[in-house]
């Protein structure tokens, strides 16, 4: 199981996310690291497990309010070896930052109906993350209906979980991992303990966006090891 941190970054600090009310989110409040500065939580998840990959929300430039693109280079620079998926909303098909250890993250909140062909032309080098609500789809029907517009990996995003500690949606993504099989599906939102990574992992789905159960330590070191060491049918890899 690959478990990928999660940052949420608001007004320069790593906020807590709770059910996509953005305007409520505070700064974090973690077992691992005493302050919210983006390079301590970082480095503080390092501390915990050598992870791989990151993902990172710039919620200010999700909402229209500036952005993080000059600490975000930073970041990038001084954590050279690790890959970041960035979503930083949809400036363009693809949003360039100076380095180049990052994939851009295409949210479908962040798409209107006319952005969809932007997508299909931008050769497919992003992940997309497919956001619910809870059970409603956010954003246009077509880019949840139609895998023309997919690329290999997609995050099933459901906000109204995050945070919630009510686990994660199950038949949402029981439902994208069987019915398309050639895909990589990255479940997020809601996701409490190891026992609920074990059950996604059974479904297929090897990889998990994680947060608030890292911060309060429900995912220690030691159950994604025993996760890696458990041997499921393999699906497709990451990047």
């Amino acid at each position: 199981m690959n478990v990928i941190p999660v940052i949420d970054l608001k007004d320069g600090k790593v906020v807590h996310a709770r059910m996509g009310n953005r305007n409520q989110y505070r700064p974090v409040d973690s077992m691992l690291c005493q302050s919210s500065d983006i390079f301590d939580v970082i480095c503080a998840f390092l501390t915990l497990y050598p992870f791989k990959h990151f993902y990172i929300a710039d919620l200010n430039a999700l909402t229209g309010l500036g952005s993080h693109d000059n600490l975000l280079n930073k970041v990038l620079r001084l954590f050279n070896k690790i890959h970041f998926w960035i979503d930083a909303g949809l400036k363009s098909p693809i949003h360039f930052f100076v380095q180049k250890n990052y994939t851009p993250v295409i949210a479908s909140e962040s798409c209107k109906k006319q952005d969809v062909n932007l997508l299909k032309k931008s050769k497919k080098n992003f992940v997309l993350s497919l956001d619910f609500s809870t059970d409603k789809p956010i954003g246009p029907t077509i880019l949840f209906e139609n895998p023309e517009y997919w690329p290999d990996i997609i995050i099933i995003m459901t906000l109204g979980h995050v945070g919630s500690n009510n686990g994660p949606a199950i038949s949402q993504l029981l439902n994208y991992c069987e019915n398309h099989a050639n895909k990589t599906f990255v479940a997020a939102g809601g996701i409490r303990n190891s026992a609920d990574l074990s059950i996604l992992k059974k479904m297929g789905i090897h990889h998990a966006l994680v947060a608030t159960a890292l911060h309060n330590g429900a995912i220690t070191a030691q159950d994604i090891k025993n996760l890696q060491a458990k041997k499921y049918p393999e699906k497709r890899g990451i990047l």
